[in-house]
């Protein structure tokens, strides 16, 4: 936990993460006392969102597993059921990838920190390939069955951009001239 105060805040407290460490940023002006209770409520507030923005899903490989087998049930009619999904490492130019022969789905460790709703475009994007291999229009009527997959896509196209990572959030160039 670290606490910084600054002479130019005035009356807002802001609470986030720098790596491991809880940082408050507080006005300069308040007491002590002050100071205790506003760290108090940042925590609790910081551990709340932090608690909504967890998916299960990033806990192992078998609940990776489990989460495609609901959102298969859920957007593309439970037909796509892959023999397993894993978390890998970081991949140097995909998200994730998924071999339709064997129906094996791997995840970038690099979504592990992403909100809940990234992930899950994300896997129904792997899971329709396992319904149709290309990025056709009817692969894509599947992903965009998912209710968030536009906004989940401009997600990774900022988190690619400020990581400097040159990862598409798209991977098929036709699909984004498109639109």
């Amino acid at each position: 936990m670290e606490v910084r105060r600054s002479a130019r805040r005035r009356r807002t407290v802001t609470a986030y993460r720098e790596g491991e460490t809880m940082v408050v940023l507080i006005p300069a002006t308040m007491t002590k006392a002050e100071e205790r209770h506003w760290v108090a409520e940042m925590q609790k507030k910081l551990q709340r969102t932090e608690s909504k923005r967890a998916s299960p899903a990033r806990a192992s490989d078998e609940a990776l597993l489990l989460r495609c087998t609901e959102l298969s049930r859920r957007y593309l009619d439970g037909t796509a059921k892959p023999a397993s999904v894993r978390w890998v490492r970081p991949m140097r130019t995909r998200w994730a990838s998924c071999t339709p022969v064997n129906r094996t789905i791997r995840v970038s460790r690099r979504l592990r920190d992403v909100p809940p709703w990234v992930l899950d475009y994300v896997l129904v994007h792997e899971l329709a390939h396992l319904r149709v291999a290309d990025h056709n229009d009817e692969f894509w009527e599947l992903v965009h069955r998912y209710p968030k997959a536009e906004r989940a896509i401009g997600y990774l196209e900022g988190l690619s951009a400020a990581a400097n990572l040159g990862i598409a959030a798209v991977d098929d160039e036709d699909y984004a001239d498109d639109e």
